[in-house]
């Protein structure tokens, strides 16, 4: 080869690979070269073979090219499911966006609210090591603030958290203002009317104290609810799943509720409808059984520094055997020791009333008649003699101190002890009830308060062993007419045998005349037929003879 060829052929062959570089060349709207598509639609010509290729090899090229891109803007798109986490961020989002005609710097914005500082109750139990956390408890500040907003309340707190199965329950306690939160509700009217239901006559049946005896055609009696803003009914307590969701306000609770959710032990679901299925029968759903054990929980453990509440002053007489239920806080109060509230329970006080076995906090005396029925018993000359008068239950008085609560299994009801021993001048005193895992008080200087973060269940030391099934009913009643004699005499008793032997003695000689008769016919029935066939072979004969 020359060396013009050469040089020639050199030059073609950089020219073929710049111009294969040139095909390379990836376009910036597609990403595409134009070396690759020719070589997928030479491929496509030859796979397919169509006639008329100069025809149709425009259109192939857009098929071609179409094929490659990715289609980004399709009008059929998957339906991504929205979660529950962002259904209930959504609903949480309306606590951080003011009211519309909300301004903080309004003069009645500033006034006393009955909004609690939930930040600063957090502060505190942040150090006791209990709480919600600091995201957590910022969300129930603001949700407690769209209740007191909601509801005419004069005082509001933030009272716990009781855990569930499906979700939680965020509890509230408020105090009505006067003339406030009268109006009648659904829940609270079937609790009244599950007063007279037979299922809650057997619940108390068992558990109410001294009882007069009544005759079995009486029904036994009811042991009255207490009324709103006394008892186990002083507060109204509302709850909610999450901070944000709607509160839901509890129906009052009644002494069969109470009694009943003494001898059960049930998880909580987290829905308010649920049926409790228990044994024996809870006389209510979810709801009221929750208000039960809220009931239950507040009495055993709300407590408070000694000397912080006292007595306050009644009007007219004062009796030293009626127990007080009216306290007010003490101005004179200065605080005590934080290493003295951890060293010793007798600086605690319980300031609810306790709850009684009848499931109240007053008893009631169930022996009272209607003055109509006193009335008429006074008009009967012939009626018995009443049983004495029932002895009154009284439970331990207000400001008791937590030293004297029983114990369990011989440990002690409250465990007390300070945030912390390294820093000791800065710690707080923490109480935590070992009766109701999840109940926790602390208390500073001047300032005080309870909680319960817990599955609202009672520690009774042992296994639950659900109570025994009450005594089975009789059949029928006994008398008279269904008891056995046991003073007939001998002589009746001879005389009934010899009785029974002569009709037996009868029947037999009549079986033995009735068999003699029988016997007789048959005979008589034999004889006949016996002539009967003499005759017959007599005239055969005969009849042969005159043959012959």
């Amino acid at each position: 080869m020359d060396t013009s060829e050469e040089v020639h052929y050199n030059e073609r062959d950089l020219a073929a690979k710049s111009f294969k570089a040139f095909l390379l060349k990836s376009s910036s709207k597609t990403n595409l070269n134009l070396y690759d598509h020719l070589a997928q639609l030479l491929t496509k010509v030859m796979d397919e073979s169509p006639e008329d290729v100069v025809e149709t090899f425009e259109d192939m090229s857009q098929e071609v090219k179409r094929a490659g891109l990715q289609n980004t803007q399709s009008t059929l798109r998957d339906t991504t499911p929205i979660s529950t986490a962002t259904v209930l961020a959504e609903q949480q989002r309306a606590l951080f966006s003011r009211k519309a005609g909300e301004d903080p710097a309004h003069e009645e914005y500033l006034v006393k609210t009955p909004l609690p500082n939930v930040p600063e109750l957090a502060f505190y139990l942040e150090q006791a090591g209990v709480g919600l956390g600091e995201e957590e408890m910022h969300r129930v500040f603001l949700a407690l603030k769209e209740l007191v907003d909601t509801q005419p309340l004069q005082r509001c707190r933030f009272w716990g958290k009781i855990l569930g199965s499906e979700s939680n329950y965020f509890v509230a306690e408020g105090e009505f203002q006067e003339g406030g939160g009268e109006e009648d509700e659904t829940a609270e009217e079937e609790a009244r009317k599950s007063e007279h239901r037979v299922d809650d006559l057997e619940a108390v049946a068992e558990h109410t104290v001294n009882l007069l005896q009544k005759s079995a055609d009486k029904s036994m009696p009811v042991v009255p609810m207490e009324d709103k803003g006394t008892g186990a009914n002083k507060y109204t307590y509302f709850v909610c799943r999450e901070p944000g969701m709607p509160w839901v306000r509890l129906p009052s609770v009644t002494p069969a509720q109470i009694i009943a959710a003494r001898q059960i032990c049930k998880f909580f679901t987290g829905r308010l409808d649920a049926p409790i299925a228990s044994s024996p029968p809870f006389p209510g759903n979810e709801a009221n059984y929750l208000r039960a054990q809220i009931a239950r929980i507040s009495a055993s453990t709300q407590v408070s520094p000694l000397g912080f509440y006292q007595f306050a002053e009644e009007e007219g007489e004062e009796d030293e055997e009626t127990p007080r239920y009216s306290l007010e806080e003490n101005p004179d109060f200065e605080g005590i020791p934080v290493s003295e509230m951890a060293e010793s329970l007798s600086t605690w006080v319980h300031h609810v009333p306790h709850i009684l076995e009848q499931g109240r906090c007053v008893w009631v005396d169930l022996a009272e008649k209607p003055e109509e029925l006193v009335e008429e018993e006074e008009g009967d000359e012939d009626r018995e003699d009443e049983p004495d008068k029932p002895e009154a239950e009284v439970g331990p008085p207000l400001l008791t101190p937590v030293s004297e609560d029983a114990e369990i299994n011989k440990t002690p009801s409250w465990t007390a002890k300070m945030s912390s021993t390294l820093v000791s001048q800065f710690a707080i005193a923490v109480l935590r009830s070992n009766l109701w895992p999840g109940a926790y008080s602390f208390a500073f200087k001047k300032k005080f308060e309870n909680i319960y973060v817990g599955w609202g269940l009672k520690f009774t030391g042992e296994g639950y062993n659900p109570p025994a099934p009450p005594p089975t009913q009789q059949a029928y009643p006994s008398g008279p007419e269904i008891t056995e004699d046991l003073e007939v005499g001998l002589k009746e008793k001879q005389g009934v045998k010899s009785t029974l032997e002569e009709q037996r003695e009868e029947e037999e000689s009549e079986e033995a005349e009735g068999e003699e008769e029988e016997e007789k016919e048959e005979e008589g029935e034999e004889e006949e037929e016996e002539g009967a066939g003499e005759a017959e072979e007599e005239e055969r004969e005969e009849n042969e003879e005159d043959e012959d």
